[in-house]
């Protein structure tokens, strides 16, 4: 099964293709048992940041072996690419989807580095998915925030725009600001469920819609959004939250520990809980 494939099939029967970040191995273990425990196919990501930390081939390599390990789908994508280069690096690599994200430049700027990336991926690999994104989210990164978030009203997507950004770059995959933000703020975000209706009226019906920022929403609110046609949905800043508090409190309790495989499994099993949940929320549950 094609991730497109994969995205039709998630469309038709209206449920969510998860989308885990993952920075380190025992994260992406972590998320890997909590997709195969619920019978759950995955894509798991990786930032700029991520890609260079853990490495570009070395990302690809891993994922490609623990294909051979488990019987459930399990695609790389190459998250929030800020630039043409990031993203032809990820492509050339052997990523299975890119991101490109230049949503904060001026519309004209972000059509037309979207269309050069959709256009130098498909004709070097046609099967690789792209991803683009339109309206900005408030916040730059994946992180807990004590205070409230404001959201710009200039951030939000703009239906006119957007058909003409669908059409003209070619995309696969589309990313609107329809209230989301990276982290979780101490407000929950107000979703625009009329924005997101008048968007799906609008773009063409195989076209896959992405949330990002997933982390802060409520779940009442993620099971509506999928049920009105989001069929990829991000989450990391929960991941790592389960994941560096359960490592703290081993550290705490055991101090005099010098060896990671205790912390860095238990690290490991904290993730399996929040994978499960979001699972059961998208309704993405023995669906392979």
């Amino acid at each position: 099964m094609t991730l497109s494939e994969l995205h039709l099939k998630a469309k038709n029967e209206h449920w969510a293709v998860p989308h885990f970040n993952f920075s380190s191995l025992s994260q992406l273990k972590g998320i890997l048992e909590g997709a195969v425990a619920m019978r759950a196919p995955v894509v798991v990501g990786t930032s700029e940041g991520e890609r260079e930390f853990i490495g570009l081939t070395q990302a690809v390599d891993l994922v490609k072996s623990y294909r051979k390990t488990y019987d459930i789908p399990i695609f790389l994508n190459a998250d929030h690419s800020r630039s043409f280069e990031t993203a032809k690096a990820a492509c050339d690599a052997g990523y299975d989807s890119i991101h490109i994200d230049v949503s904060k430049k001026p519309f004209e700027e972000n059509m037309a580095e979207t269309k050069k990336v959709v256009e130098y991926v498909k004709s070097t690999r046609p099967e690789v998915e792209v991803e683009g994104e339109l309206g900005y989210l408030a916040t730059e990164s994946s992180k807990i925030y004590k205070e409230e978030i404001e959201i710009p009203e200039d951030s939000y997507t703009k239906v006119e725009q957007a058909v003409e950004y669908v059409r003209e770059t070619g995309i696969d995959r589309f990313a609107p600001a329809i209230g989301n933000l990276h982290g979780i703020a101490a407000n929950k975000p107000k979703i625009r469920f009329d924005l997101i209706e008048k968007l799906t009226a609008a773009l063409p019906p195989k076209l896959v819609f992405v949330l990002h920022g997933g982390s802060g929403i409520a779940n009442e609110d993620l099971r509506q959004i999928v049920q009105l046609g989001f069929n990829n949905v991000h989450i990391s800043t929960e991941i790592r939250n389960a994941y560096s508090t359960a490592l703290r409190e081993y550290l705490a309790q055991h101090p005099d520990e010098i060896s990671p495989v205790p912390y860095l499994k238990a690290a490991k099993d904290a993730i399996i809980p929040v994978v499960k949940e979001k699972l059961d929320i998208y309704n993405t549950v023995n669906v392979v």
